[in-house]
């Protein structure tokens, strides 16, 4: 009888993960890691914080004034989820993009400001910052957000094109390298909406379906 009742919870045990894993009832994003701290002046002079950050959805992308092609058509994606922010159910918790430029010494207040309003930045959503010191960018986006950039000698940069996405408790949900043949923008916010879901849901008995869902490793596409 033991026998049985033993074989009957490995059983359980083993199938349980299996079912779960193929029926996939909720989809949630990884917790990547924490996303760096930093203090950067954005486009109107004001200071902008990772703490100013907490408790909203924020999308980050890195790039420089000057740059030629891909830097259009991040720009170009990064306001496609601007515009389109109100197909999402975002809850209490509000969208916040951030662009951060590599380019301190030529990307001053006025560049940004002119940048921003070049693209039709919405200033209440999506903010052109970078850093009064310049040696602080290599921990920043380099260390914290683990995108590459050097620059050469022409004054021109070579980097690796990439969204980040980061949740409200300043983790690093999703990350997302530039695909010209891909259209980014209804993946991110997609995403975007599979975080709502999480932060509005997972609550009570629910979250431990969620707690389950990153356990098994149920990822959204």
């Amino acid at each position: 009888m033991r026998r049985r009742i033993l074989i009957a919870v490995l059983v359980l045990v083993v199938a349980a993960p299996l079912a779960f894993a193929i029926f996939q009832p909720i989809q949630v994003l990884p917790r990547i890691r924490l996303a760096p701290g930093f203090s950067l002046i954005d486009q109107d002079g004001n200071r902008v914080t990772s703490e100013d950050m907490r408790g909203s959805f924020v999308l980050y992308d890195f790039t420089y004034s000057q740059c030629p092609e891909p830097c259009a058509n991040l720009d170009a994606t990064m306001r496609q989820v601007q515009d389109r922010v109100g197909e999402i159910d975002l809850g209490d918790v509000p969208l916040r993009l951030v662009t951060i430029s590599f380019d301190p010494e030529r990307d001053t207040q006025e560049v940004l400001l002119e940048k921003a309003q070049a693209v039709g930045a919405d200033p209440a959503v999506w903010q052109f910052a970078t850093v009064e010191n310049p040696s602080l960018l290599k921990t920043i986006i380099g260390g914290g957000f683990e995108d590459y950039y050097a620059q050469n000698e022409d004054g021109s940069f070579t980097f690796d094109p990439k969204f980040v996405l980061v949740d409200g408790w300043g983790t690093i949900r999703g990350e997302y390298q530039y695909r010209s043949s891909v259209p980014e923008a209804d993946r991110i916010i997609r995403h975007i909406g599979v975080l709502s879901d999480e932060v509005q849901k997972s609550t009570g008995a629910a979250s431990v379906a969620y707690e389950a869902a990153h356990l098994f490793l149920c990822y959204a596409k």
